[in-house]
């Protein structure tokens, strides 16, 4: 019996030896979430986890100027991946090592990135968070990605696959365990559709052209099959999404992108932090709207028992025309104001929107206050508010674009309606 195991499994990677990749995903994919991990030293530390043949450990040696000890417990993948190291001259920056990640023989503050695309599930989303996080340097960031119900209702047939070999989580439910585990999320991706195509359609090539009367070969091509055949018929009950966690200082506030579950805490919030429930409801009214409604850009802060503390929100503007953000509103619990909530969960929020590639927010507020962000008067830019208020309240955020200039519009600033100006 189990030499017919082995067969099986000599079968399984054989099937998936050469193929660009072991898993959804894509070299976009891994640089959005790079993006989302914000700066990095010089030449950081990265450990990736699950590496295979090293799409990903490539990329960030090349483009990231890593250190990367990439990990994988299957030999023939790391011959792959260092064989691709040395044609790219790249072999003195990325360490091929055999190891198990769930029993890494490194030292705890060892690296400055933690990267697991398509691999944490092998010892599971909760354990991969308890057991890497003391690996992480202080300001050290964890990045991997997990597959997930997309829907609130998946179909038997879908449920009972999965629950098979891997039991899946929703989003929701996958953001409060990273929070519940200590980190802060700097920010998630969900990954596109041809993620999966760029996995399953090589994948598909090589079994339609292997031996199934190959050792194992049979059993193999009837999981893999299976598998194609889900995903042709339920891929929209699920999916897979990247977070990008650090874990928060000690007394710090832990940050998250809002959750279906959080619109009550969200509405409570802003309604104790202003004198009436006017902000609470553009919060609402502002959720309603597709077309300002950014989601991913409505952030909130927990106290240490889970509790939502603090609430910042960016949604759709435009400048005359052009695209930009509103960071409003911010609000934070009375009793936890200037305690760091607030200024936690607005960079936060600002952190995401940079990472998704826009340039310039705008608000309307303290001017002592937020210049701690990098805001200045909106009329340094030629931009206006639609209403008379004083010029040092109206400001502006610009982050440089991909060629490292920014592309500032200038004009009249026009709000979604929920705002009602």
């Amino acid at each position: 019996m189990t030499e017919h195991n082995d067969d099986i499994t000599h079968a399984f990677f054989s099937l998936h030896h050469g193929l660009p990749r072991q898993g959804p995903g894509s070299d976009a994919t891994t640089r959005r979430l790079l993006g989302l991990a914000g700066p990095l030293p010089s030449r950081p530390r990265v450990l990736d986890l699950g590496c295979g043949p090293g799409r990903s450990a490539l990329l960030l040696a090349a483009e990231a100027g890593a250190e990367v000890t990439a990990v994988d417990l299957h030999e023939p993948f790391l011959d792959e991946l260092r064989a691709a190291a040395r044609a790219r001259g790249l072999d003195g920056s990325i360490h091929a090592v055999k190891a198990d990640m769930a029993e890494l023989p490194y030292q705890d503050g060892s690296f400055d990135l933690i990267w697991a695309e398509s691999s944490a599930y092998s010892i599971g989303f909760d354990t991969a968070l308890r057991a890497w996080r003391r690996l992480l340097a202080p300001g050290g960031t964890l990045v991997l990605t997990e597959c997930e119900w997309t829907g609130a209702n998946p179909s038997p047939e879908a449920r009972a696959f999965w629950d098979r070999h891997y039991r899946l989580r929703t989003g929701d439910e996958n953001l409060r365990a990273a929070t519940a585990a200590g980190y802060s999320v700097l920010g998630v991706h969900q990954q596109p559709e041809s993620d999966w195509d760029a996995y399953y359609g090589p994948l598909r090539a090589r079994a339609e052209a292997a031996d199934p009367g190959a050792p194992g070969m049979a059993e193999a091509l009837a999981a893999t099959r299976e598998e194609l055949a889900m995903r042709q018929d339920h891929g929209g009950e699920y999916g897979y999404r990247g977070y990008v966690l650090r874990p928060a200082e000690p007394g710090g506030r832990r940050t998250r992108p809002e959750t279906g579950a959080d619109i009550a805490a969200v509405h409570a919030v802003n309604a104790a932090a202003f004198p009436t429930e006017a902000e609470a409801d553009l919060v609402d009214a502002l959720r309603r709207d597709t077309e300002a409604w950014l989601p991913g850009l409505s952030y909130v802060a927990e106290a240490a028992d889970g509790t939502v503390v603090a609430h910042a929100l960016i949604t759709r503007c435009r400048v005359d025309g052009a695209p930009a953000l509103a960071l409003a509103p911010c609000a934070v619990l009375p009793d936890h104001q200037r305690s760091g909530a607030g200024s936690a969960v607005v960079r936060a929020a600002l952190a995401a929107a940079r990472a998704r590639g826009e340039q310039l927010v705008l608000v309307l507020g303290h001017p002592e206050y937020y210049p701690r962000f990098g805001f200045v008067p909106a009329s340094r830019y030629g931009i206006r508010a639609p209403f008379d208020v004083p010029d040092e309240a109206m400001m502006a955020l610009v982050w440089d674009g991909a060629d490292g200039s920014p592309a500032v519009p200038q004009g009249t600033i026009r709000y979604p309606a929920a705002f009602g100006v």
